[in-house]
């Protein structure tokens, strides 16, 4: 057994020697590509109905000029909220739930408003991801004359495929352990990045233009005829939501920090981190964290890991998010403006209609990017269930350490909730862009900025020597207020979206 630290020790943290001390060489990039983990299940998730839906429909009436939304959305929750969230444990080895349990009022207050948010946000959240999967699955099986019974019950026939894909996604994820987690994740990553960007190139975007839009921040074009209804008359409300579903829900930026600990990176380590646990539960991070500076640089490189991780998953979210957009501006844009084509993104056909991308390079790409866009969409259901119950069982031993937590059962009723709720909405009346914009109040935009406010906090609760640097806290704070502004306008975007469709006056 290892000795426990004494109230007034300072623990000694071991010379970081993981794969970021050796010397360049081929051996060590497959290395580098192997520590690439917890980053590639965020990403993998927030690639859903943001990327292969809401931003193909941005680029299909907005062209290239909204590539600097989604530029901005990746470095602000894709960079600084996954880095800043993460970077605390790392450092301290205190899980974050354990020290935002502690803030001034009501135990666990912020916790218990993140997973409420994100709760009410499930329903929507996954029929907003499933249904247009099952509009795609009845194109794809139902389509011989002898099945006109099947083609006369289309919605019908949708619904009852959207709810067994959802069900098949959330039975099967009980028997998916983490580490099998990660590594379907990783290679939806890898399938991803290659498929989406070899298929854009094909379809010779305007890489000139590509650019200038990446660039021209705050620059907001003008919403056309063809663009959605609901966009024209919500514009605010509409460049909300894509910048909210470029990226995450709340939780998948709460549970990094959690696999990061499953990973051992930083000083979730060390041999005897309940005992720091404990004493960071007693305390704070200063009790027991060292003070000589060639041991604080010990563990401020143990956290590299991290680092690598954060940057690999931006830069996959941003590589897939850009390429769905290009692709939507050099295919669907043109011919929607020219009226060669008529509108498209409308009902659930969302999936189907952006076959017409492929189509136009080559008839076999329309395969491959079906395959590609279910696999993608699976993924991220299949994720959810291991992120609600890991978040649930972590924030509810923070909040009440006095209870016992069996996994098996938080995990039970979490996926009982995700198919009952989802089943009502997928079998409601809802409309796609109503349930999207609800989605992106709640979850990918109000959440997610109180989980930045709540990283520049954590921040704070460091000793100054184990602070981020200067320029990584000027990045949290810029991103915090962007946060803070589009979930207001997304916010007041909802409520008049709500009011106008059940004619309040």
């Amino acid at each position: 057994m290892e000795p426990s630290i004494s109230q007034d020790e300072r623990i000694v943290p071991a010379e970081y020697r993981g794969v970021f001390t050796e010397r360049w060489s081929p051996a060590k990039l497959f290395h580098l590509l192997a520590v690439f983990g917890p980053a590639a299940i965020v990403a993998s998730v927030a690639i859903g109905a943001g990327e292969t839906i809401v931003v193909v429909q941005a680029g299909s009436w907005a062209g290239y000029d909204l590539l600097w939304l989604v530029l901005l959305s990746v470095l602000v929750k894709g960079v600084f909220v996954t880095y800043l969230l993460g970077r605390y444990t790392a450092v301290s080895g205190e899980p974050m739930s354990q020290r935002l349990a502690r803030l001034p009022g009501p135990r666990g207050w912020l916790l218990i408003a993140l997973v409420l948010l994100e709760m009410a946000a499930t329903g929507p959240l996954w029929a907003a991801v499933a249904r247009p999967c099952g509009d795609l699955l009845h194109y794809l099986l139902i389509s011989e004359p002898s099945m006109l019974w099947a083609v006369g019950n289309r919605v019908l026939i949708e619904r009852i495929f959207t709810t067994v894909f959802i069900a098949a996604a959330v039975v099967l994820s009980l028997y998916l352990s983490y580490e099998k987690l990660e590594m379907q994740q990783v290679l939806i990553c890898g399938i991803l990045v290659v498929g989406t960007v070899i298929g854009t190139l094909m379809v010779r975007p305007d890489y000139v233009a590509a650019i200038k839009g990446s660039l021209s921040f705050g620059s907001v074009p003008d919403f056309p005829l063809w663009a959605p209804a609901s966009a024209r008359e919500h514009p605010r409300l509409a460049l909300a939501t894509t910048f909210g579903y470029v990226g995450g829900s709340v939780l998948g930026y709460i549970v990094y920090a959690n696999w990061i600990s499953l990973h051992g990176w930083g000083l979730t380590s060390h041999p005897q981190i309940d005992e720091i646990r404990r004493r960071a539960a007693a305390g704070r991070p200063a009790d027991y964290l060292p003070v000589d500076p060639t041991l604080i640089q010990r563990i401020l490189r143990s956290i590299a890991p991290l680092k690598w991780d954060v940057g690999c998953g931006a830069i996959v979210l941003w590589m897939v998010s850009a390429s769905f957009m290009m692709a939507g501006a050099a295919v669907l844009y043109p011919r929607l403006k020219s009226g060669e084509l008529e509108a498209v993104f409308t009902g659930w056909s969302l999936l189907t209609d952006q076959a017409y991308i492929w189509r136009n390079v080559h008839a076999s790409l329309i395969w491959v990017y079906y395959v590609c866009v279910l696999l993608a969409l699976w993924g991220t259901l299949q994720a959810f269930p291991e992120i609600y119950t890991r978040v649930i069982v972590d924030f509810g031993k923070a909040v009440w350490p006095a209870r016992r937590w069996a996994r098996w059962r938080v995990q039970a009723v979490v996926s009982t909730y995700i198919i009952v709720s989802s089943s009502l909405v997928v079998w409601s009346e809802l409309k796609f862009d109503t349930l999207t914009h609800v989605v992106a109040f709640l979850t990918t935009n109000l959440a997610v900025a109180l989980a930045m406010v709540a990283a520049l906090y954590l921040n704070f609760q460091l000793p100054p020597a184990y602070r981020t640097r200067w320029w990584m806290l000027v990045g949290g704070v810029f991103s915090a207020t962007v946060l803070l502004v589009i979930s207001l306008l997304s916010g007041i975007g909802v409520w008049r979206e709500l009011v106008a469709a059940l004619d309040w006056r």
